[in-house]
């Protein structure tokens, strides 16, 4: 496990505050991923960070060849669930690989002998709430969604900073709607009570990944979406708008602001749900049959074929020993 190990003296290494900050203004989820607890001999030290992205860069040292594949492919699983975990790899006489919720532990036959726990915090950009409105509704959208953590974006026309305290951005025209993102976990709500309903929930479908709602009642809703399909948007597009918002119009203007945001949330948490992965569905890693120690397929040097069968393996020592005796090393796989 060669490599130098970044040198820090106090907090996070500046190079990996920056690329986090980057991910964030930019919306994309990466991982730190720090090594919290070292049994020699290891080339990593407690302290030691990396930060990976999610098409699997790593920028940092959190080891070598033993944990670093291993690590990618955890960043990964966190990303995909948002959930930290614990790894930890120790050095044994059998392979193993035991999971539980937020912790995976490794047993090794590597040779290097050494332990590593390395924690895996994954960096996710804030859901982006898009309120179109200038109504007490719409404020209170506003308000309410940057309490529970939303990214939120105003958008009302001639709209200034000082109408939206609350918002973290205010754009002053419709046509700026692009500017809010195109995020997957992008959401969009027309508070706009009456006014300027058609144009407003135009500019929102231009979004083609954001869930979009419009807080009516039934009967304008349908007067709404009837226009919109007269002027020529097709059913398809149509139908990606929710209506009305939050299941019902009733209240005041606040409540109603309440209702829409909790269907938000609930519809998220749904999403977040039903798209959770799992170990099998990360592709592009394959596990030594000698050492049990992950290897990236992509940039593996030791690549073994038998039995109809392809084996990747973290050195060439492990490589060899399977080629010696290779029943040793697939008996297990053919049970």
């Amino acid at each position: 496990m060669g490599g130098a190990a970044l040198q820090r003296s106090h907090g996070i290494d500046d190079r990996l505050l920056k690329l986090l900050a980057d991910n964030a203004a930019a919306g994309t989820p990466c991982t730190l991923a720090t090594v919290i607890r070292t049994e020699p001999p290891t080339s990593a030290h407690p302290g030691d960070q990396a930060v990976i992205t999610a098409d699997g860069v790593l920028v940092g040292w959190i080891g070598g060849s033993c944990s670093e594949p291993l690590v990618r492919r955890e960043s990964r699983l966190a990303i995909a669930d948002g959930l930290p975990r614990l790894v930890r790899i120790r050095p044994d006489t059998q392979v193993n690989e035991t999971r539980q919720p937020g912790e995976l532990t490794v047993a090794t036959t590597c040779p290097s002998g050494g332990a590593l726990d390395i924690f895996v915090d994954p960096q996710m950009p804030k859901p982006v709430l898009v309120v179109i409105g200038g109504s007490p509704a719409a404020r209170t959208l506003i308000q309410l969604g940057a309490v529970v953590g939303f990214r939120t974006i105003a958008l009302h026309p001639g709209a200034t900073a000082e109408d939206f305290p609350a918002a973290e951005r205010v754009l002053g025209d419709l046509s700026l709607v692009a500017e809010a993102g195109t995020s997957s976990d992008s959401w969009v709500v027309v508070a706009t009570m009456g006014h300027y309903d058609e144009e407003a929930l135009t500019s929102a479908l231009s979004l083609p990944e954001a869930d979009v709602a419009l807080v009516a009642s039934n009967r304008r809703a349908a007067a709404v979406l009837g226009n919109l399909r007269a002027g020529g948007l097709s059913d398809t597009e149509l139908a990606r708008v929710r209506a009305p918002a939050g299941g019902r119009r009733s209240g005041s203007q606040e409540e109603i602001a309440l209702q829409a945001l909790a269907e938000v949330a609930g519809l998220r948490r749904e999403r977040i749900a039903a798209e959770r992965v799992t170990p099998a569905d990360v592709t592009g890693f394959a596990v030594d049959p000698v050492c049990g120690m992950t290897v990236d397929v992509a940039a593996a040097m030791h690549i073994v074929e038998h039995g109809g069968d392809v084996y990747y393996f973290c050195s060439g020592g492990c490589a060899e020993q399977f080629r010696a005796d290779p029943q040793r090393f697939t008996a297990a796989k053919a049970g």
